[in-house]
């Protein structure tokens, strides 16, 4: 039997990417409810959201999300950012950028789909925190470009990145490695 972690989703909120990525995000959201995890957003638009929508059509027990605003009146108002599909949103206050590094050390793993400058910070984080991180293949965008980031990046761990097409693969894949690196915690994690 698998552990509950907590999985993060990072992916383009605008773009080309997250128009590709669309069935994928909702897929890998499906597969992480299946797996029995807690889904983590930076509740925005576009992948994450639709990772959100995903999780929730599949039963999923606790979406979250982490949003850049202070309240949930500017994170309606002034940042235009979604709330119906999540069971908690946290009004972080921090922006995009605190945000994102609160996101990503919140989480027992990244998956990333396209994305952007904001998918590329957050994987960043995740490679320089040594989280591991699933690329989801297929919606082109800064996810394409990961394998050729960790060639630049000598303090990356890249056995600590898996890529792959199929979105149940994946999460059964992170959830294998995590099993693993958390093995001395178990009761911990379930």
């Amino acid at each position: 039997m698998s552990s509950h972690y907590q999985i993060c989703v990072s992916g383009a909120a605008k773009g080309p990417s997250a128009e590709v990525g669309r069935k994928l995000a909702i897929e890998i959201g499906a597969a992480i409810a299946g797996a029995g995890h807690s889904l983590m957003t930076g509740a925005t638009t576009g992948l994450p959201n639709d990772a959100a929508r995903g999780y929730k059509n599949a039963g999923g027990k606790m979406s979250l999300g982490l949003s850049p605003a202070a309240t949930k009146v500017e994170h309606v108002l002034k940042y235009r950012l979604p709330v119906q599909d999540y069971d908690a949103i946290l009004y972080t206050g921090l922006h995009y950028g605190g945000r994102d590094a609160l996101l990503i050390n919140s989480a027992d793993a990244v998956i990333s789909i396209g994305g952007r400058l904001g998918t590329l910070h957050e994987f960043t984080i995740a490679a320089e925190t040594h989280t591991p991180i699933g690329v989801l293949e297929g919606a082109g965008g800064i996810s394409a470009q990961i394998e050729g980031l960790l060639k630049l990046l000598p303090n990356a761990k890249p056995e600590l990145v898996i890529f792959e097409e199929d979105p149940d693969e994946l999460i059964t894949k992170i959830t294998k490695l995590l099993d693993k690196l958390h093995s001395h915690y178990r009761s911990i994690y379930n």
